[in-house]
């Protein structure tokens, strides 16, 4: 009961201070205009890269269906934290309630998880779009893809359903300043005056067993894949394996390898400046880069583009 309550019980507290990127910055105006920029680019071309994929019939098939899922995800997991670390710094104000911060750190969590198992689904899509490509169409089916899709989610929102109620439920009698642009868990923890080691360990154990199971799964599938087209004896089928597959990994290397520092790395390796330089890494930049990684070096995505740029003089000389 405790734990369903800690909205309520919060809700006369003071406000957290999130003090910010923008305070470690000699121009932060400057910094405010570039993740400004970034922030849409993102939203930009996440939001273009979904409607090419839900509209060109060339992209129903599974690894853009995926691909979808991860723009869907980016869109959001970039629109918790951005537009609010932006207007408050426009505004010049600094305060979050503790219902508002408990609500962005458990979507946080939720879409970290989610990404996490998505990643590791799509390292498998692309093993059986290349170890087995005769049986593809039928073991990789519409509905087997909407199964795998939800069930990212719905892991990702029982991380999210576990960490959140727990971190928010412990006694914050310290100072109520949040060494963070927003309300990440290893952050807020700080400031509980409560031993949270032993809540510690056991989030340290369910963020390994979150980040082994899918390593495991991308690994075993990158080494067969890797085997598979060593194998090949096309010249230009070794070629588009390897750019498809690529496009993934650097995903993935930019996704896991700021996860191992945020929740993996002893405190001993953590301070406040870094944290917050890894966390404008993977919240802000990766979701603008993944509609680049996943459209410049796929043809796929650019034809699509392409012909929908070209609609308009098209549907213009129809008219005529």
């Amino acid at each position: 009961m405790k734990n369903m309550n800690w909205m309520a019980n919060y809700t006369g507290e003071s406000d957290f201070i999130l003090v910010g990127i923008f305070s470690q910055s000699n121009h932060p105006a400057l910094l405010c205009v570039v993740i400004f920029v970034v922030f849409l680019m993102a939203l930009t071309g996440n939001a273009v890269l979904i409607l090419l994929i839900h509209f060109d019939a060339h992209l129903h098939t599974p690894m853009y269906f995926f691909i979808s899922q991860l723009s869907l995800m980016d869109v959001m997991y970039i629109s918790i934290t951005v537009p609010k670390m932006l207007i408050d710094q426009i505004m010049g104000i600094s305060n979050i309630s503790a219902p508002e911060c408990g609500m962005q750190m458990f979507l946080y969590v939720t879409l970290a998880g989610s990404e996490c198992f998505l990643l590791a689904t799509m390292a498998y899509d692309r093993y059986m779009a290349i170890c087995h490509p005769l049986h593809y169409p039928v073991l990789m089916n519409h509905r087997l893809c909407l199964l795998l899709a939800s069930g990212c989610w719905f892991l990702g929102s029982v991380d999210g359903f576990m960490l959140t109620p727990i971190t928010m439920t412990f006694p914050f009698c310290r100072s109520r300043e949040i060494h963070h642009f927003f309300c990440e868990v290893p952050a807020v923890m700080k400031l509980s005056c409560s031993d949270t080691s032993l809540y510690e360990t056991v989030m340290y154990l369910c963020c390994v067993l979150m980040l082994l199971i899918p390593v495991t799964v991308i690994s075993s599938s990158y080494y067969f894949i890797l085997l598979t087209i060593h194998r090949m004896n096309l010249a230009e089928g070794q070629k588009k394996a390897f750019a498809t597959c690529s496009s993934h990994m650097t995903v993935v290397i930019l996704f896991y390898g700021a996860a191992v520092y945020t929740y993996m790395l002893p405190t001993s390796y953590h301070t406040s400046e870094k944290d917050m330089i890894v966390s404008v890494f993977y919240t802000i930049l990766t979701p603008g880069l993944n509609p680049l990684i996943y459209s410049l070096r796929n043809k796929n995505v650019m034809g699509a583009l392409k012909k929908m740029l070209n609609v308009g003089p098209v549907f213009k000389e129809t008219i005529k």
